[in-house]
Order: C-alpha cells, then sequence, then structure tokens
C-alpha cells in the first residue's frame, strides 16, 4: 500500500477528449476531438462504508421475444471513442484547448502484472427487488475506485475504475492509462495502493489493473447488459472535475441501446444516458436499480457556441458489459483482447404450433467456421455442447464462456435427422 501523501506531491494535471458537437450550418454535423486539461486538487476523502442488498431476476428485453435475426457473427468491433478525462478550464467557456487524435495509441509502459486465468468477468441477471439510491450508492461506492496514472514528465491523470476482486483486480478505460508509466488506484476510504497493467486494448477501450498487495476489498456486481431497457433508471459513479469532487453519484434513465456510431471509419456500440457524466467519469460505472453494473462510461457529447445553440445536454455513453466481459476476460486470460469468438452464422428465434421457441440458422457466412463445419441455413439449432439452446438469448450466454480457438459440437436438426457440427470460434474484433 502506498502512503496516501505520496498524491500530494507531485504536480497534477487531468485530461479529457470530448465530442465537441457544433450545430450544422449546412444540413451536416460536425464532430471534433479536443484534450483539455486542468489541475487536480491534493486530497483523497474517504466515504461510507456498503449495505447488503439482495439480487432479482427481471424478464428479458422485448427483444428477446420477437423473431428477430441476431447476428451472432458481428461481434463488438473496434472502438474510436470519446474519452473523458477532466474538464475544460479555458478562460473561454465556448472553446477547448489542443486537437488530438484520439485513434492513436500512446501506449501504456505502468509496470506489468501476469495474466490471472483464474479469475473472471461473470456476468449476472438483474437482481430481485429495486433499490433506493442511497442503497445504491452505498453498494457501489466501495466497488469504485480513483485511477490516478503519472506519466513520464511526472504528471498525474485522473479517471474511475471499478474493482473486480477482492483481492484488487480492477478495470478502466484504455485511455486513462495510455502513455503513463506508474499508477495509483485509492479507494473509496482513501486508502492508496500501487497499481500495475495486467493488459489493455486501445481500440475496445479497456485495461485491467492490479492492486498490488490488496486483500479484503470489495468487487462489483456486474449484470448482463443485453437484459437492459429504455427507460430503466440508471446511475453512475466517478471523479468529475477533479479529486474535491470524488465520488459523484448521479442519476438519470437509459435513454438507448446500441448505439451505433461511425467516426473516421471505426463504429462504436454503446449503452447511452442522460444521467450526469463528466471530465473524470471514464473508466467509471454505471449502474442499474439494482446495484449492479450495466456499463463502464466512456464518453459524452458536448455543444460548442451560447445562447440558442448550446443545447446539447444528457449524452452520456458507456462501454455495455456484454462487450466489456469478453475483452476483460481475455486480457485476464493472456494479456491481450482476441476479440468476440465468432461461430459464423446469424440465427433466428422462432415459435412452434404450440408456442414453444426454437433457433434456426438464418444465414452462414462465407469462409467463417460455420461454413467449414457445415451448417446450412435451415439447420434448426438444438445445443451447443451441453446447453440446450432454446432462444437467441441461450446461444449469446453460453457464448460468453467462451474463448477464441475453442470448439463447440453444435448440434442441430436437418430435415428432421439430427447432425453434429464441430466449430472451432474464430475472432472478430
Amino acid at each position: 500500500m502506498m502512503d496516501e501523501n505520496n498524491l500530494t506531491h507531485r504536480e497534477q494535471e487531468g485530461r479529457e477528449v470530448v465530442s465537441w458537437y457544433v450545430p450544422p450550418e449546412k444540413g451536416e454535423e460536425v464532430v471534433r476531438y479536443y484534450v483539455q486539461p486542468r489541475p487536480l486538487p491534493e486530497s483523497v476523502r474517504p466515504r461510507a462504508e456498503a449495505a447488503p442488498v439482495k439480487k432479482k431476476k427481471k424478464g428479458r428485453t422485448i427483444f428477446a421475444i420477437l423473431a428477430a435475426v441476431l447476428a451472432v457473427i458481428i461481434g463488438v468491433t473496434a472502438l474510436l471513442v470519446n474519452l473523458l478525462g477532466s474538464d475544460d478550464t479555458g478562460a473561454d467557456d465556448n472553446h477547448a484547448g489542443s486537437i488530438v487524435d484520439i485513434s492513436s495509441d500512446d501506449g501504456c509502459h505502468i509496470p506489468a502484472a501476469d495474466p490471472a486465468p483464474e479469475v473472471r468477468l461473470n456476468l449476472v441477471a438483474p437482481g430481485e427487488q429495486a433499490l433506493t439510491a442511497v442503497d445504491v450508492f452505498q453498494k457501489m461506492s466501495p466497488s469504485t475506485v480513483t485511477v490516478l496514472a503519472t506519466d513520464a514528465t511526472g504528471k498525474n491523470f485522473m479517471g474511475t475504475g471499478v474493482l473486480l476482486t477482492a483481492d484488487g483486480y480492477f478495470l478502466t478505460n484504455a485511455h486513462v492509462v495510455s502513455g503513463t508509466t506508474s499508477c495509483i488506484m485509492a479507494l473509496d476510504t482513501g486508502d492508496t495502493y500501487e497499481a500495475k497493467l495486467v493488459g489493455y486494448d486501445a481500440g475496445q477501450d479497456i485495461a485491467v489493473l492490479k492492486a498490488v498487495d490488496a486483500e479484503g476489498l470489495t468487487p462489483a456486481e456486474f449484470c448482463d447488459s443485453d437484459y437492459c431497457m429504455v427507460g430503466e433508471t440508471v446511475y453512475a459513479i466517478g471523479n468529475p472535475l477533479n479529486l474535491s469532487l470524488r465520488g459523484t453519484f448521479t442519476s438519470g434513465i437509459l435513454s438507448g441501446l446500441e448505439r451505433q456510431m461511425e467516426m473516421d471509419g471505426k463504429t462504436l456500440t454503446m449503452l447511452q444516458t442522460n444521467a450526469a457524466v463528466n471530465n473524470g467519469n471514464s473508466g467509471g460505472p454505471l449502474i442499474n436499480a439494482y446495484g449492479q453494473v450495466i456499463g463502464i462510461v466512456t464518453m459524452k457529447m458536448s455543444q460548442s457556441g451560447t445562447g440558442a445553440e448550446a443545447t446539447v445536454e444528457g449524452l452520456g455513453f458507456a462501454l455495455p458489459t456484454s462487450q466489456v466481459s469478453y475483452v476483460v476476460n481475455d486480457i485476464l486470460a493472456t494479456g491481450e483482447y482476441a476479440g468476440v469468438p465468432t461461430f459464423g452464422f446469424t440465427i433466428m428465434t422462432e415459435y412452434d404450433e404450440s408456442g414453444e421457441s426454437y433457433v434456426s440458422i438464418h444465414s452462414v457466412e462465407e469462409g467463417l467456421p460455420a461454413q467449414a463445419a457445415g451448417v446450412q441455413p435451415g439447420d434448426i439449432l438444438v445445443a451447443a455442447d451441453d446447453c440446450a439452446i432454446h432462444n437467441n438469448w441461450d446461444l449469446m450466454d453460453y457464448r460468453r464462456q467462451l474463448r477464441v480457438g475453442d470448439t463447440v459440437d453444435l448440434t442441430l436438426l436437418r430435415n428432421g435427422e439430427e447432425i453434429h457440427c464441430q466449430v472451432t470460434l474464430t475472432a472478430t474484433k
């Protein structure tokens, strides 16, 4: 454990990349990316202890009961993220500082920690009973950490993180630690630890670190974001602007699912929320009403201009846990992200005359594992290994237990005859 006073003996500086929206003049939206510095204060203050909470299981989203095509082949594409760090403190509030290339990777030079294949980020269903806002904060505050990373010049940069294990594994955004050489993780109690890097992926903007000699910490509970529904209550905890506002708790609703944002040829797939997320929330949790993490806060959109033009508010975005789990588990296993395991087909949930659901193969992609294994459109998918498949969610849930290179025994029905196909999963990034 490191002395908290170490934090006060350094020059501290925050950084931020924001999606800066300029009102269109000729019918087109313009998005620019900026980085903005701000000095950080010198104190780390304690927070309250957590209260126990009960779990809930609620129904799937409406998409689970529709006979719609689910593209299993399509995993997570490389993310071009808009990053949160610290706030703009320029003299002109309507203009930011220097433009940066956010698609670049400055590397991360924090001392390495060995991978931990025995550790996994497991996703669960929503809890059994919604909590009060007070209870959500008390549950999640001990699991939300402050990340202070230092570059080679001695400047510090701040973000937020979420605890994975009691012995100090935690995750944050890759941009929080990109270009830095050392890192400190601070708990809500004010206790601080040196942190080492297990691995990161700049494209997915996820990093996993390990607090040295940590024990007895409170890991967060992670909910499968595929359960999420637009309109449900969500919360965020983070470090907006500076350490004096550390542990700020905000609330809102889930405003959108699977938001696709095409920028510089890359696609972001994110949850959208109107919960206030500000500079310094990067890497922190987006939380459901059961005190479970459903996303990692990564970006926001801000507005350039004043008066009637300054209308962009409440546009925050988080990486969904359904995507994050693949990245984190690969990094924990090998130190690197291999990509989302891909079967190479799309599926459709359908219903027989009695109302029972079943899964049919909708299409098979050329050149990918399913085609090589002999899977054909129109096949009925009965099971993957020993896991029975009744709807698209069953296959998605099972796929999260797999890694690139695993071979899966698919049980299929073709013209009433049971057949088996051995599919070796490949990667989609």
